[in-house]
């Protein structure tokens, strides 16, 4: 009976440790945990620093053999690329588990805590936990190597204006603003008459090729040069060129059409005033206050150009104002504008007060003017006109003066503008001292026109206290409904949140199955188990 209760008894019993004798269970290598991990490390092989690269203008890090990507801190993209760092000695074992261990975001480090598992002797695995430090090294990427060189282009886009008048480049330059098309260039080129855009990619440019064909009326031209070429992978590297011309017509011109374009738009007079350029030319006629609007191809299928030169401004006054009540249009007459007022003015030059000469015409300006009121306007009676279409007309169809806009004191309505706008950042060269004049009118023009203004931010300017009533002239000026703060937002080193509390990353890995007993070397009661 006895022997029949101790066959029955099948408990484990206890062995010693062949290195050092201490009691142990059984296990395939019959060695205990601490003689085990002196004797064999299965990390040995796999560098507990590596260096990683990272380009700080881009924000990206670097993955060989020649690509670079965006990857957030703590985040799957980036684990994958620092175990692809380390991918040659991880072969050798078998990876259990990998996540982050937390590290200060401006560190420079990036530690990755590692579990692995290898065979070791008589079929024991051994599993084992380590932290490989990465060290994040700054390196320049290609790409924005060559932007900080600013010599390294592949495509230019060459915008110009055959105009004496920078209003329409300064509306442009607003809106390149406000849609941020100006973020993926090289650089930005200011010259006498227009800007270079200088962009890395053929791409790029296209895209500011279209856009410039969506805001102003113009036409454009392609072409490209060979700079190198490899015949055996058929390859080629070529220099892109847009030249780009935006319609020589400015705002506050006096345009004379072609008889055949002004019956096709309503039958206008053919002398007409510009009120705005945005995609399409707006023209008036200070006569009927019919408007038409001209698009890119139709101007250059019927062009014309200014008759006068912004600089033969001349400042008239209102001697005597009425409004035109009954308008006789002729048959098939177009729009007409619903903003304007029909009026007929006598008007005396201010430098010719001493006299006793006086003008008369017709204006659209009807709702502004009033006697004694100051007015600019071209005198086309005793200018030259060298134009095609003016030198075929009725010189009864000619009017004497054509008035422009209403004038208002310059220095009372710079000293009272509360706002700004921003402009690019470019290269000037061979500037003209007209510039800061040029500038004034744009900045009057957008106090003056509603219209223009929705496609500009207006930024509130803090250093000019802000008034609420109006000056004695009653000039026109901005709300602050209208004006945007000029507020900057930054951004952590990723481009996104800081977070408040880090998240570990798991890299999901199929573990094969392998012998049924698991040494953990930092856990000894595992062993024999």
């Amino acid at each position: 009976m006895e022997y029949m209760a101790e066959s029955t008894d099948r408990s484990p019993g206890h062995i010693l440790c062949c290195e050092c004798g201490v009691p142990i269970s059984p296990n395939p290598a019959n060695i205990c945990v601490a003689c085990l991990r002196s004797k064999v490390d299965i990390s040995q092989g796999i560098p507990k620093q590596v260096s990683i690269s990272f380009c700080k203008q881009c924000q990206r890090y670097f993955q060989p053999p020649g690509t670079w990507i965006q990857c957030a801190l703590e985040s799957r993209e980036l684990l994958a690329l620092c175990l692809k760092k380390i991918k040659a000695p991880l072969s050798k074992v078998r990876l259990v588990d990998a996540g982050f261990v937390w590290t200060e975001p401006h560190s420079k480090r990036l530690k990755v805590k590692l579990t692995i598992q290898k065979e070791v002797m008589n079929g024991a695995i051994l599993q084992q936990v380590f932290v490989v430090d990465y060290v994040v090294q700054s390196q320049m990427c290609g790409d924005c190597h060559r932007v900080e060189a600013k010599d390294f282009w592949k495509a230019v886009i060459q915008v110009r204006q055959k105009t004496l008048h920078k209003k329409t480049f300064y509306y442009l330059e607003q809106l390149i603003l406000k849609y941020g098309m100006h973020q993926n260039t090289l650089r930005i080129k200011e010259i006498h008459d227009g800007l270079d855009f200088y962009y890395s990619s053929k791409q790029h440019a296209q895209k500011m090729v279209e856009f410039l064909q969506c805001t102003v009326p113009c036409r454009y031209k392609a072409s490209q040069r060979l700079i190198s070429q490899d015949i055996h992978s058929n390859t080629y590297n070529y220099k892109s060129t847009f030249s780009v011309e935006i319609v020589p017509i400015c705002k506050d011109n006096v345009v004379c059409l072609s008889p055949k374009l002004a019956q096709s738009l309503g039958n206008m007079n053919q002398i007409c005033v510009c009120i705005r350029v945005t995609s399409a030319i707006h023209l008036i006629d200070p006569n009927t206050l019919q408007v038409a609007d001209i698009d890119g191809s139709t101007f250059w299928s019927h062009p014309f150009n200014s008759l006068c030169h912004p600089k033969q401004l001349e400042e008239f006054i209102v001697m005597e104002c009425s409004i035109v009540q009954d308008i006789k249009r002729a048959a098939g007459a177009g729009m007409i504008s619903k903003k304007h007022t029909l009026g007929e003015v006598w008007v005396q030059k201010t430098s010719e007060m001493n006299t006793d000469k006086q003008y008369f015409c017709r204006t659209h300006l009807g709702h502004l003017l009033n006697p004694g009121d100051l007015v600019l306007g071209f005198d086309l009676a005793n200018c030259n006109l060298n134009d095609e279409h003016v030198n075929k007309m009725n010189s009864d169809r000619v009017p004497d003066v054509v008035l422009i806009k209403k004038s208002y004191d310059r220095t009372k309505r710079q000293r009272r503008r509360n706002w700004k706008l921003k402009e690019l950042a470019r290269e000037r060269e061979n500037m003209d001292t007209d510039d800061e004049r040029q500038y004034q009118d744009f900045l009057e023009d957008l106090e003056e026109d509603e219209a223009i203004r929705k496609n500009v931010n207006i930024y509130r300017d803090s250093a000019i206290p802000v008034e609420s009533d109006t000056d004695d002239e009653g000039a026109p000026r901005i709300s602050l409904a209208e004006m945007l703060e000029d507020l900057h937002i930054s951004q952590d080193a990723t481009g996104e949140e800081a977070k408040s509390a880090p998240e570990a990353a798991d890299l999901e890995s199929e573990v094969t199955e392998g012998p049924s007993v698991v040494v953990d070397a930092c856990n000894p009661s595992t062993l024999g188990g």
